[in-house]
């Protein structure tokens, strides 16, 4: 049987995008497909996917009533793709800033590993572009926190752009992952890391959104530095 790859995208009023991405993705392997994880989106994301999963058997639409979060949403499309055996599960942002061409790495580097991480700070390297200093900054630094509170082996562990072995996401109780923002990020392969699975990182360029909205916010942040305390803390407890 064919291997299977599926990208999630969470999208929560992403109409000026969805459509281009959806076409820049699906033509890069005809291995993958896509899930849309719609938080039913008042400028009619949701129903503009709908349209193109009606046309097209690679496209599917999966809608929540309101806006509940990356990290919900991420979960909501990790069990949905279990239940349905893909081989390879991506996750992805809607508005460009994950280059749909770093697909084909990402297809490469998993044959080797079982969790890809898509780096915007290799070896020294930043390879971010658009972002204002302050936001790179706090970007950078919280990389740095991250790894030293939770001993994680990554260079970007706040990345939203991965692909992950489905025994990985079957290995992982997901109905006991707490965190909903960035620090989603962080403990999604920390549990990996945990548990002993092969992570390996690869170069990405990360290129600023065009149209709408950043999610960013102090409630984020907020989450992210505290989460980290917790995921050392679950794992000296035997929690994880």
């Amino acid at each position: 049987m064919a291997e299977r790859a599926l990208v999630i995208v969470p999208t929560y009023n992403e109409r000026e995008n969805i459509t281009r991405l959806i076409d820049a993705v699906l033509c890069k392997d005809p291995r993958l497909e896509m899930l849309i994880v719609d938080d039913n989106s008042p400028d009619g994301t949701g129903r503009i996917v709908d349209d193109i999963a009606a046309a097209n058997p690679r496209v599917h639409t999966l809608h929540r009533p309101g806006k509940m979060g990356l990290g919900t949403a991420y979960l909501a499309g990790f069990r949905w793709a279990v239940e349905r055996g893909y081989d390879y599960v991506f996750e992805m942002d809607a508005d460009f800033s994950h280059d749909p061409n770093h697909l084909p790495q990402f297809l490469e580097a998993i044959r080797d590993a079982d969790l890809v991480l898509g780096s915007r700070y290799r070896k020294g390297r930043v390879t971010v572009v658009n972002w204002p200093m302050t936001r790179l900054l706090l970007s950078y630094f919280a990389n740095i926190y991250a790894r030293v509170v939770t001993g994680l082996p990554v260079e970007d562990s706040t990345g939203g752009f991965k692909c992950f072995r489905r025994s990985v996401l079957e290995a992982i109780d997901l109905d006991r992952v707490r965190s909903n923002g960035y620090a989603f990020q962080i403990e999604m392969s920390f549990r990996a890391w945990k548990k002993g699975f092969r992570i390996t990182e690869i170069p990405i360029v990360f290129v600023d959104r065009t149209e709408g909205e950043s999610k960013m916010s102090k409630k984020i942040v907020r989450e992210a530095v505290w989460m980290v305390w917790r995921l050392r803390w679950w794992a000296l407890t035997g929690r994880i």
